[in-house]
């Protein structure tokens, strides 16, 4: 793979994902809401700010994503905390989905999903806090792992804004969230470390801080 289309440039696992993307010699299309939050992306040509809407048709949608000459797709996005459960059906449910479809449309076969651990133990959903969203994520995953794409499903647990280790730990679905908190940039390299892995393709992970190099806990 040699071009990505980002969608969730501007969010806070998106930002640090573009410059580990663009330092592996990866040409970035930055998909944003608004393209005044360019700003905060690194001033490099392989860096394309585009504007993304994610309410958008699948048909348009897979326009873009064709016209951008991408050949992995990785999800970032996400309606954020403040919105009411509306958006996050929008955006995290619908959204996502279509942007699977849009993917096959336009015959890109590689895709990374950002979903969140727990969203795939129902028994856990309530004591998140955020019951929605881990329902969109669910179903959202669920969507992903029907289609034929070669996708990988990344879900960290409580994300921090602590400098990142380079250190993480693969665990079973069943694992508490108390033992799951992560750095976001963790998570960026993880996604950086995965995206041209073959053993990856059509594989979930839940993760979170931990001991194993990011570098060697994908080789099998």
């Amino acid at each position: 793979m040699t071009s990505v289309f980002l969608v969730g440039a501007h969010g806070k696992v998106g930002r640090l994902l573009v410059p580990k993307l663009i330092n592996q010699g990866l040409t970035v299309s930055a998909g944003l809401r608004d393209l005044a939050q360019a700003s905060v992306l690194p001033d490099s040509p392989l860096v394309i700010p585009q504007h993304f809407d994610l309410t958008a048709l699948p048909e348009t949608i897979a326009h873009q994503f064709k016209q951008s000459g991408a050949d992995t797709i990785v999800f970032s996005a996400g309606s954020g905390g403040n919105t009411g459960d509306d958006q996050t059906l929008i955006v995290d449910l619908d959204g996502a989905i279509k942007t699977m479809e849009a993917a096959q449309v336009a015959g890109i076969t590689r895709y990374i999903m950002v979903s969140s651990a727990a969203s795939n133990q129902r028994e856990l959903w309530d004591k998140t806090g955020i019951k929605p969203y881990m329902i969109a994520k669910y179903y959202a995953d669920k969507a992903l792992i029907q289609t034929d794409l070669d996708y990988t499903i990344v879900r960290p647990g409580p994300l921090t804004d602590s400098q990142g280790t380079g250190n993480i730990k693969l665990v079973s679905k069943n694992a508490a969230l108390t033992d799951l908190s992560i750095p976001r940039d963790d998570v960026a390299a993880v996604i950086a470390a995965i995206i041209n892995n073959r053993n990856t393709f059509r594989k979930s992970y839940t993760l979170g801080g931990g001991t194993i190099s990011i570098k060697d806990a994908f080789k099998i």
